[in-house]
């Protein structure tokens, strides 16, 4: 279980002890804040998968299909420290195979095309799928690998979490 509560402590806002990173970042108290950062990691997937840099939202992170830029123009976050490599493609592949099995039953059940159309129309639109699904797989991945600390990047600062009014009080 210890393994899976670091994975957690990864993902969760404002973790006490972790180092706040100097870039674009401004003081108000104690308080760091970027407000380009992305509050969470959904956040940061969906710029991933936008193609947008998952730091500040603003610039473009795939100038060719699949090659990330180095450093994005906009903010400067250095993005040669991504390891995406083949999980883009089994991320891709899996959820090409989940959209298209009800499509091939459909196909297969209640059309009246020749096998040799079936396989014609599964193959297109299974390339057309992987296609379209690679470069936003990959976006989402180096996001998440740049939210997490992983694989060379520095964990972003981030807000320290909002004080409970609460606080003292036993919830049963």
């Amino acid at each position: 279980m210890a393994g899976f509560e670091t994975l957690l402590d990864r993902i969760v806002d404002g973790m006490p002890g972790e180092e706040k990173a100097e870039s674009n970042i401004t003081t108000h108290g104690d308080e760091y804040i970027n407000p380009d950062l992305p509050k969470t990691a959904f956040q940061a997937a969906v710029r991933g998968i936008r193609g947008q840099c998952p730091s500040c939202g603003k610039g473009q992170m795939f100038p060719k299909l699949l090659k990330p830029v180095a450093r994005c123009p906009v903010c400067g976050q250095d993005w040669t420290a991504q390891q995406a490599d083949d999980f883009p493609a089994y991320v891709a592949i899996i959820v090409t195979g989940h959209i298209l099995a009800p499509i091939i039953i459909y196909i297969i059940s209640e059309t009246s095309f020749s096998m040799w159309t079936n396989l014609a129309i599964i193959i297109a639109l299974g390339l057309i799928l992987l296609g379209l699904l690679l470069q936003p797989a990959k976006g989402a991945i180096i996001a998440m690998q740049w939210w997490m600390g992983l694989h060379g990047f520095d964990k972003p600062a981030r807000p320290a979490p909002a004080e409970s009014a609460d606080k003292g009080q036993n919830h049963r």
